[in-house]
């Protein structure tokens, strides 16, 4: 192979500035793409061992079904030795060449139809020619004169006079077929090198061998099945695909049990239980998104009905309300709402009535929970949501938020079905996408963001829901940090503006009366600074089986802006000053 003078240069190079060559990358980019495709086969077959292990335990079933009904076959076999009479060596050698030619011929003749017909007459059998023509085998060993004939049968003593019969029969057509009527005798001979020897346990069948064939059967067709269900399934099941696809950081997976289908939001957690874990790393990747901006705004969204975001925008609002951030929670979805009825609020006044002109922000924004979580419910509902969310007074109400709050999200509808999350994206810091696993197909998530394009919206990141406990990362920390799992008593989940009963709706005079106080801050921020301090005592032990990575953009700054918290170092209810 010619080295041109560009390869030379470039190893002198390298090996001066103590740097791989080209080659030598060439080779460790193709080991990482080795490692990374032996990887991704792990990943399928870890995804899908239930169907491999039920194929490798189905096969392993059949086939110990049909070893037991298999009717156990012993085996006779005698040896014949073909020869020719001789009368000098050269004739010896010449009739050894015969003879052995012959063997091989011998072979088909003794399992032909001639000699089953000649031994079933003779014993009287009541089986027909074909049935011990299948079962009598015959073979030649290699380099000799001399024929192996072996007959199986379920019993034992007929199969060494079946074996018998079939060698005499033989010898006798063989001396028929040989015979010369110009000379007297025959040229070669066939005789019998023994007794037969019988088998004293069943040669068939062979449970080892059909249970081995039988599961290692049944692992390659279950490496198929789960081959062939990957390449057709279309679901997002792996954190790793889903980065890969949206091209966004994944900023948080929040696992899935029954316990958190009965209770939903995180308040009804123990604070150390794993969930609410999870929505404090969602709380601190959110930090690394728009570190210039004073204020964030974000709406969260799902590509359709039923993946989880309203819940997802609840928790993560009241986590960052923990946190000591002044937030505020938009019920933007003016189609079906759900924040107000999972935060026990009010609805009769909220986004519409401002955006209408009846009332102000301030008159109709409701507070929630001891940390002062402030809501905007949705309001009634109008009959053409979409106009009203592209208005001038939507827009000055997100203008307003902004001034007034730290963090604002929004819980938007689906992206599919309707157009007005696109809108709200468009008009905040970007959208954050809420992907069921297991549910969602990628397929939906790809025209999510055809949507998000459309509208030049920026997609901050994904949030994947519902995953099973196996697929959260775990660290094994080096001290015991937290808790055994148990109930904790939820704060007050009710403003004043709800505590009248089911099915009366709210005066607007009322509700205008009612503004968010601002008094008693710092008491508040102490006293969530010292509960939270208190809960979260290191004596006790915390289960880090289920806590997600801290996923960080990669063009996340090393240093937090001048004026912002880094909330990764921020003491539990720590609050923003001032």
């Amino acid at each position: 192979m010619p080295v041109s003078d560009d390869m030379l240069t470039d190893s002198i190079s390298c090996l001066v500035r103590g740097r791989p060559t080209t080659a030598r990358r060439e080779i460790a980019d193709s080991r990482t793409d080795s490692s990374v495709e032996l990887r991704d086969y792990l990943k399928v077959l870890r995804r899908r061992w239930a169907i491999i292990v039920a194929c490798a335990v189905l096969a392993t079933a059949a086939a110990v079904g049909v070893t037991l009904n298999q009717t156990p076959q012993y085996a006779s076999t005698v040896r014949l030795f073909v020869s020719t009479p001789n009368s000098t060596s050269s004739d010896a050698y010449q009739g050894g060449l015969f003879s052995e030619q012959r063997a091989a011929s011998y072979a088909e003749i003794v399992t032909g139809p001639e000699v089953a017909r000649a031994v079933v007459d003779r014993l009287g059998l009541k089986q027909s020619p074909a049935s011990l023509q299948s079962r009598t085998d015959a073979s030649v060993v290699p380099n000799t004169v001399i024929l192996k004939v072996t007959i199986t049968d379920p019993v034992q003593a007929r199969a060494r006079v079946l074996v018998q019969a079939v060698a005499q029969e033989f010898i006798a057509l063989v001396q028929k077929l040989e015979r010369s009527p110009n000379r007297a005798g025959s040229p070669i001979n066939a005789s019998l090198l023994g007794a037969p020897v019988t088998s004293s346990t069943p040669v068939s069948p062979v449970p080892p061998r059909n249970v081995g064939l039988g599961a290692v059967l049944g692992l390659l067709l279950g490496v198929g099945l789960a081959a062939l269900r990957e390449a057709f399934d279309t679901k997002v099941r792996d954190p790793d695909e889903l980065m890969e696809f949206t091209n966004a950081p994944l900023l948080g997976t929040v696992h899935f049990d029954n316990a958190v289908a009965k209770k939903g939001l995180i308040t009804s957690f123990n604070p150390r239980d794993p969930l609410v874990e999870v929505f404090r790393v969602l709380r601190t990747n959110l930090q690394f998104v728009r570190v210039d901006q004073p204020s964030k705004m974000f709406v969260v969204t799902s590509a359709v009905a039923g993946d989880g975001k309203t819940t997802t925008a609840c928790n993560l609002a009241i986590s960052l309300a923990r946190a000591g951030y002044r937030v505020a929670l938009v019920e933007g979805d003016l189609r079906r709402p759900g924040v107000a009825t999972g935060l026990g609020l009010e609805r009769a006044a909220g986004l519409t009535t401002v955006l209408i002109g009846r009332l102000d922000v301030a008159q109709v924004m409701q507070k929630w929970g001891e940390d002062g979580l402030s809501v905007l419910t949705s309001g009634a509902l109008p009959p053409h949501p979409a106009e009203l969310l592209q208005s001038r007074a939507m827009s000055d109400v997100l203008a307003d938020l902004r001034k007034s709050f730290d963090v604002v999200l929004i819980d938007a509808p689906p992206l599919l079905p309707v157009t007005d999350a696109a809108l709200l994206a468009a008009q905040s810091d970007g959208a954050i996408l809420v992907v069921r696993h297991g549910a969602t197909s990628r397929e939906q998530v790809r025209m999510s963001l055809e949507r998000l394009t459309s509208v030049h919206a920026r997609l901050v990141g994904t949030v994947l829901n519902r995953s099973p406990k196996r697929q959260v990362t775990s660290y094994a920390y080096s001290y015991e940090y937290a808790p055994v799992r148990g109930r904790h008593r939820p704060p007050a989940t009710r403003s004043a503006n709800s505590e009248r009963t089911a099915g009366k709706s709210a005066d607007p005079e009322e509700v205008s009366a009612r503004k968010p106080a601002n008094g008693g801050r710092a008491a508040r921020k102490r006293a969530n600074a010292e509960r939270e301090a208190r809960e979260l005592a290191p004596s006790d032990r915390f289960d880090s089986s289920l806590v997600t990575d801290t996923v960080v953009p990669a063009d996340a700054p090393e240093a937090v802006g001048p004026g912002r918290r880094d909330l990764a170092t921020e003491r539990p209810g720590e609050g923003r000053r001032g």
